[in-house]
């Protein structure tokens, strides 16, 4: 009894060790590249949501779920995270709904445009942040390169091993406390960067999105049917990647056959009240939050007059909740704007 005891303990150590160990060696994404560390902030989370949004930049920068509770009651989460890909999306969503089951699910569509593995960088910005359950490993397995391999996914240590020489005090903090960046999925930022030219998008050879994509959306729709979920397809108002019009008509008799709301708001700029000239940090890549706010409250009174979602805002042990989420949004977009007037840029977001 006593050996058993003591071969089992041996096991727990190592592999506490490992892990411990992995988590120091893993990248943590603090400055520079910071949407790395979206997926892992979900799991911190101790109340359901009505709204689940999974995609990529066109959702969590565009979209501001503070904003959606602030003005309507709504709450929300965005699971996204860099060049997030369908079937990513896909497994994210599955995995999500082993921990809740929300009103009404929004996707957005840019990501049909990939049919294919693209990157491993970016693969790993989605990836490693996922807890090990069967839903990462079918992620994985639908996203790896032809060079790559699975078991350095499944063991991010044998992928990063040779960042020891890197390792800074911050590796040691963050793996055992990570620091919260983002505001329930949504990555924030302050600075203005106006639109002056919207640039052309360049003759493709085919605009057909391809059968993969629509496979995976067939199989979105479908979970979203079996868990009586709503679905909302939303192109979001960024100015690029272009959205060529072919692809505007796939995604308009997509939903028309599937009896499903697809909402382009670059049609919409009009009505949102969007402002390229203040509205956006990047020459219309992104909204910065003044942009994001003013999408947010047009979709939340979108939200509420089609799905009837609940107002939570008087609900004492949410409120309590989201009070304090509210102030950390307000307190980090204050110290933004003293950074923009004191140093002309985000001085924090480059590390400095």
């Amino acid at each position: 009894m006593k050996k058993f005891f003591s071969i089992t303990l041996t096991f727990v150590i190592a592999f506490g060790g490992l892990g411990l160990g992995q988590r120091i060696l893993m990248p943590k994404y603090t400055t520079g590249i910071v949407e790395g560390a979206l997926i892992e902030e979900y799991y911190h989370e101790d109340t359901p949501h009505d709204v689940i949004i999974i995609g990529d930049c066109e959702v969590y920068e565009n979209i501001s779920p503070i904003t959606l509770w602030e003005e309507y009651g709504i709450t929300s989460f965005i699971r996204g995270s860099a060049q997030q890909l369908i079937w990513q999306s896909y497994y994210l969503l599955e995995e999500t709904l082993k921990y809740e089951k929300p009103e009404v699910v929004i996707f957005s569509v840019l990501a049909m445009k990939y049919d294919q593995p693209q990157n491993e960088a970016y693969n790993r910005m989605t990836l490693d942040g996922m807890r090990p359950s069967v839903q990462k490993f079918k992620s994985i397995r639908a996203s790896m390169l032809p060079e790559e391999d699975m078991i350095s996914y499944v063991f991010p240590i044998l992928r990063y091993h040779s960042r020891w020489s890197e390792l800074s005090r911050e590796d040691f903090a963050e793996a055992l406390k990570r620091e919260r960046r983002f505001h329930n999925g949504y990555y924030m930022r302050a600075d203005i960067k106006p639109v002056e030219t919207i640039p052309e998008g360049r003759v493709l050879p085919n605009y057909d999105f391809g059968e993969n994509a629509y496979k995976y959306l067939d199989m979105m729709v479908e979970l979203c049917k079996e868990n009586d979920i709503e679905l909302l397809l939303i192109k979001a108002p960024s100015l690029y990647p272009f959205w060529y019009d072919q692809w505007e008509e796939q995604m308009v008799d997509y939903a028309n056959r599937h009896d499903i709301k697809y909402i382009n708001f670059l049609e919409l700029i009009e009505e949102t009240g969007i402002d390229f000239s203040v509205d956006t940090y990047d020459a219309g890549l992104h909204l910065n939050v003044t942009g994001a706010e003013k999408l947010s409250i047009y979709l939340g009174n979108f939200l509420q007059d089609r799905y009837g979602l609940k107002d939570w805002r008087n609900d004492r042990d949410l409120s309590e909740i989201w009070e304090e989420k509210c102030e950390f949004y307000h307190g980090m977009k204050t110290r933004q704007y003293k950074e923009l007037e004191k140093y002309g840029y985000l001085k924090s977001i480059k590390g400095e």
